[in-house]
């Protein structure tokens, strides 16, 4: 993984500490994809919406940050997983819902610069007032939702059993699910338990 820069890993123990403000109740299985023409500041500067994202097979929508130690810890897998999607005829977007860091470590600038960092080759989208992110009821990063082709929700949760060890998944669900999804089979795990920290949003 790039090396990251002292100041974000300085501010994900603000992150860590921050009340998330829950909104909205999470997306059931099933569900047809929220706001999906609600245009979103991509950090290249252009509009993009959740229908710009998807590929003919699904979409990806992972709900991440700069700042949260879990995201971090995830980085590899997250880049992984969106080169699988590519692969397999799935879009992939991240989605930084942290409104309440906007002025500082999750702001425009700093997005643009750790997208950089990373070498993201998705887009790594400003979610203004955590709309999206009450739309799907998202409470934490990372956290995945995962639609098929037709934008109804297929897999919803992390990206494999064990957030914190890498070398110790027993099972990537979130990889299972794009392979079934691509076959046309049953999804075989739907919901999976995820580990992060709490989305930053504005109390309201």
């Amino acid at each position: 993984m790039k090396k990251i820069k002292l100041s974000v890993l300085a501010a994900s123990v603000l992150a860590l500490g921050t009340l998330a403000f829950v909104t909205g109740e999470v997306l059931p299985i099933g569900s047809s994809l929220p706001l999906i023409d609600e245009k979103m500041m991509n950090v290249d500067g252009k509009e993009i919406t959740l229908k710009d994202a998807a590929k003919s097979k699904g979409l990806l929508v992972m709900f991440s940050c700069n700042t949260c130690p879990y995201v971090i810890k995830n980085q590899e897998r997250t880049i992984e997983a969106a080169d699988r999607a590519s692969d397999l005829e799935i879009g992939t977007i991240l989605i930084n819902s942290n409104e309440a860091l906007r002025g500082d470590a999750d702001s425009p600038a700093a997005m643009k610069d750790y997208a950089q960092e990373q070498n993201y080759l998705m887009p790594y989208a400003i979610d203004k007032d955590s709309k999206i992110a009450d739309a799907f009821g998202a409470t934490k990063t990372p956290e995945v939702f995962l639609f098929d082709g037709e934008m109804k929700l297929v897999y919803h949760g992390a990206i494999d059993d064990n957030p914190t060890d890498a070398g110790n998944v027993k099972r990537n669900h979130l990889f299972e699910a794009m392979k079934e999804l691509n076959a046309g089979k049953k999804i075989t795990v739907t919901e999976s338990k995820g580990v992060g920290c709490g989305i930053k949003r504005v109390k309201k």
